[in-house]
């Protein structure tokens, strides 16, 4: 049942004396500074598929992470299930359900290596780009499906002061501030901060109590300095904290197609600390831009999880980790006008990881304890060349080399329940692997005298291998390394002097020794290299302003992914599953997006904003047999916004036609599955923006 609304009262600001008096204007339209990666130029000029997303969009679209750009780009897949440490990417079909990601996620150039990482607050952030098909050879480490770069506003690009406070059903209660201060010509300093509460969407029929509450807490300090003309230095460090229940999930009946409610004994939990800290130097020069990039994360996170899901004590299990992530990279490129340029650059790191599993079995009074420590290192070389071949016409050629040493130091004990007893040894080994992978790109693009482009291109993806902590036998400890091959063909077209503007791409992706990850009941999620697919699809981006008060946005992803070859052992039977769907992978993936703004309408209101969208997803299968599916659905979203001088009021909803549909669904000794979000509804007071694009 849906609360009802409360509509707080605005608050007011000071401004400062160095601040513009922007209370006196009445129109605010900001064209802000679009940040692109270094090792991209314009994004509509780079032969590859990919979707970039300013400030604007993100808020009108009320996107606060990652999880909400699912299907609103074409063939991208979030879930949102179990908790935040459950964040698989899906990208064309391509994807990874556990441990290390298939898509590269960056935050201001600073990588993130695990899923878990990856459902973080996106208030207050720059812009979002999402460039699709492997970009291996350019950003390396888990980018065989992709790669996602968000970035921060810089203080000297981007002055003043936000503030948003919000309320909406369920409890739900957003603050956020910001500050971006531009101190001199050289030095600028910004912090913002965030909360966001929420009681949960589904009960626990056992505890009476909310399955899915929330208390996420973020904060974000940066400061930039141009010591010099050519010379650029950022420094950003964030913390995020999340107290999160998890898990809600209910006995699938699969004759009625209907979810049951959440109902088990033992709390669901997921805590996670997340420390992430990096220091960026560019030199931007006549001839040649430098760019250095340091960084380093830290996650400590806690899992609990009733794993018979009901409300017999049969299994609980907790599980601990630990990272700490350091790298480096050095990338040097060209900026000469002349017919070649290049980009090189090397790449190095080292990651801890240290798990810790309690498995609690209390059908004979045991538990089975684990530990594991997995330090990883590698070491990567890159470079590409582009040649103007002919006036429009050019090629590029690029090639990485990857190395990566892992090592796993392995127990696994069994002790009584209460502690009191012998522990037995159960499993213990140190093993190691390394692996090394060259990954090429080419591509060939042509740019006509009215900037329309054309490109086909081959690139190869690469995923390395690693080591199960859960395993039924010895050939379960390690898995190998995966790659796929994709092949593109696209086009960026711009007409009416960019007021309409289209993306179109075509590909072929051939995924070999794929990793796949079943789930083994009483023992988790293992994986193994046991199959090959081919995914095949299109897809399609149209970005339209018919008048400067009005936008629209229409993205549309088919994608055909099924198994080559693929034959697994289930219950001593072997099972063939060549020509089915891939799962978690929705086969459409649409959206269209549009926003009208209203000035001046009359003396207290200086502009009235309406937002409104839909998005389609799916069919989904979920599970490699394609028994259980879900149909496709479709999501809509409202918002509706009030501007006078700096402050700004607004409500939105979610899911307003309050859609019944599936985010997740799995099989162990049964099968279980998810119920989506239902309808939400918000209003946010007393935000204020004073800020200022230069």
């Amino acid at each position: 049942m849906i609360k009802r609304l409360f509509f707080l009262l605005p608050f007011s600001t000071i401004v400062s004396a160095n601040e513009p008096d922007t209370i006196q204007v009445k129109r605010i339209d900001l064209d802000e500074v679009t940040i692109v990666a270094f090792k991209q130029n314009t994004p509509n000029r780079e032969p590859l598929s990919i979707s970039t997303l300013d400030n604007r969009f993100l808020k009108e679209n009320e996107i606060s992470g990652a999880k909400d750009l699912s299907s609103l780009l074409p063939n991208f897949y979030m879930p949102d299930y179990g908790s935040k440490q459950n964040s698989p990417v899906y990208i064309r079909g391509i994807g990874a359900k556990k441990d290390a990601p298939s898509v590269g996620f960056y935050v201001d150039g600073i990588p993130y290596f695990e899923t878990s990482a990856f459902d973080i607050d996106l208030s207050d952030i720059s812009s979002i780009e999402v460039l699709r098909g492997p970009q291996g050879t350019l950003y390396g480490r888990n980018s065989i499906g992709g790669t996602i770069n968000v970035y921060t506003h810089s203080p000297l690009d981007y002055q003043g002061t936000y503030f948003r406070l919000g309320y909406g059903s369920y409890n739900d209660m957003r603050l956020i501030a910001s500050n971006y201060t531009k101190v001199n010509e050289q030095l600028g300093l910004s912090f913002s901060g965030n909360y966001h509460h929420n009681d949960g969407f589904f009960t626990n029929l056992h505890t009476h109590k909310k399955a899915d509450k929330l208390d996420n807490g973020a904060g974000r300090i940066g400061l930039t300095w141009k010591p010099a003309a050519h010379w650029t230095t950022r420094f950003i460090t964030s913390y995020e904290y999340s107290n999160q229940g998890g898990y809600p999930y209910g006995l699938y009946n699969a004759d009625k197609g209907t979810t049951e409610a959440v109902n088990y004994n033992n709390e669901g939990l997921y805590r996670r600390n997340l420390l992430t800290s990096g220091i960026n130097i560019r030199y931007d020069g006549p001839h040649i831009s430098f760019n250095s990039q340091t960084s380093y994360q830290y996650i400590q996170d806690k899992m609990g999880i009733d794993q018979d899901f009901s409300p017999r004590n049969i299994f609980y299990g907790q599980n601990k980790i630990r990272q700490h992530m350091y790298c480096q990279e050095f990338t040097i490129k060209s900026v000469n006008k002349s017919r070649y340029h290049w980009i090189t650059g090397a790449f190095v790191f080292r990651q801890t990881i240290n798990r810790k599993v309690d498995l609690s079995r209390f059908t004979d009074t045991t538990r089975h304890l684990t530990n594991s420590g997995i330090p990883t290192q590698g070491i990567a070389f890159y470079h590409q060349s582009t040649l103007d071949l002919l006036q429009g016409l050019s090629c590029s050629v690029g090639l990485r080399y990857d190395y990566e040493h892992a090592r796993c130091d392995f127990s696994k004990v069994q002790q009584p329940l209460n502690g009191n007893g012998e522990t037995k040894s159960l499993e213990q080994f140190n093993r190691s692997l390394h692996f090394g992978q060259f990954t090429p790109r080419f591509s060939m693009q042509y740019l006509s005298s009215h900037n329309q482009l054309f490109y086909a291109s081959v690139s190869k993806g690469y995923k390395a291998g690693g080591f199960n902590v859960s395993f039924l036998n010895n050939d379960d400890y390690l898995y190998s390394p995966e790659y796929n091959w994709n092949y593109e063909i696209g086009t960026k077209l711009s007409f009416l002097n960019n007021r309409l503007s289209a993306d179109l791409s075509l590909f072929y992706i051939d995924w070999r020794n794929q990793q796949i990850t079943n789930t083994i009941p009483t023992v988790g999620n293992v994986i193994r290299n046991a199959g090959r697919s081919r995914n095949k699809g299109i897809e399609a981006s149209f970005q339209a302003r018919p008048t400067k008060s009005w936008m629209m946005y229409m993205n549309y992803g088919y994608t055909d992914a099924r198994f080559v070859h693929y034959q697994k052992e289930e219950r001593g039977i072997l099972k063939d599953y060549e020509g089915n769907y891939l799962p978690m992978v929705p086969r459409h993936t649409f959206s269209l997006t549009t926003g009208y703004s209203f000035y001046d309408i009359c003396s207290w209101i200086d502009r009235l904003t309406l937002n409104a969208g839909v998005s389609v997803t799916g069919p989904i299968y979920w599970y490699e047999d394609n028994q259980a599916k879900q149909s496709p659905y479709a999501l809509v979203n409202l918002r509706i916004s009030i501007n006078k001088g700096c402050f700004t009021w607004e409500a939105w909803s979610k899911n307003l036609t309050n859609t019944d549909y599936l985010s997740y669904y799995f099989v162990t000794s049964k099968a279980y599955a998810q119920k989506g979000k239902p309808i939400a509804l918000a209003a946010d007071h007393g935000g204020f923006e004073l800020k200022e694009a230069v």
